[in-house]
């Protein structure tokens, strides 16, 4: 899914507010610099998906690289049309994401994730799937495919597909549990 629309861009700045959980405030609107890259983020895929007109092209050029500059000082290197709505960027820390991955709706990621290619085709990058929790430090690279409702543990090396509703963890990661992240949320109440 991606932003192809006035509709789906606030569709997408809504979820991505919801799944942060802080509240859009003149406070947050000026510190809460995760969620200005997001904001801009967003912004930047709807211009290059929706608007084709010369004055849009250029405003995508400069959203580009104001986008880079608020990504080297958190330390992203997230690219445009990677990941659905819902987004949560845990911590501002070390993130880098191949431009060939998909990452679906509902995704919260933390720092020193590194979602990579196949060492031999650049091109195939991760499919990960709705839902998904990426815990700090985890690796997934190469063609692979992630199910939805997918806990990835701390450090976890994601180098081979797995199905849905699971937690993975280890070096390589192996399955460690039949229950994933939206188990977890209903179980601690």
């Amino acid at each position: 899914m991606q932003i192809n629309s006035k509709k789906d861009y606030k569709f997408f700045l809504e979820a991505d507010l919801k799944a942060l959980n802080i509240v859009p405030s003149l406070k947050n609107k000026l510190t809460h610099d995760i969620w200005a890259f997001q904001k801009k983020l967003r912004k930047l895929e709807y211009y290059i998906n929706c608007k084709r007109s010369p004055l849009g092209k250029l405003f995508t050029v400069y959203l580009r690289l104001d986008l880079r500059r608020k990504g080297r000082k958190l330390g992203f290197s997230i690219p445009p049309n990677v990941f659905g709505p819902g987004l949560s960027i845990a911590h501002a820390g070390t993130i880098v994401v191949n431009s060939n991955a998909k990452i679906g709706c509902n995704c919260r990621i933390h720092v020193c994730v590194n979602i990579g290619a196949d060492i031999n085709d650049g091109s195939k990058a991760p499919k990960i799937g709705d839902d998904c929790y990426i815990g700090p430090g985890v690796k997934a690279y190469g063609d692979i495919e992630i199910g939805s409702n997918v806990g990835m543990g701390a450090n976890a090396v994601v180098n081979k597909s797995f199905g849905s509703n699971l937690t993975i963890a280890g070096v390589p990661a192996k399955i460690i549990s039949q229950v994933g992240p939206l188990q977890y949320r209903d179980t601690s109440k």
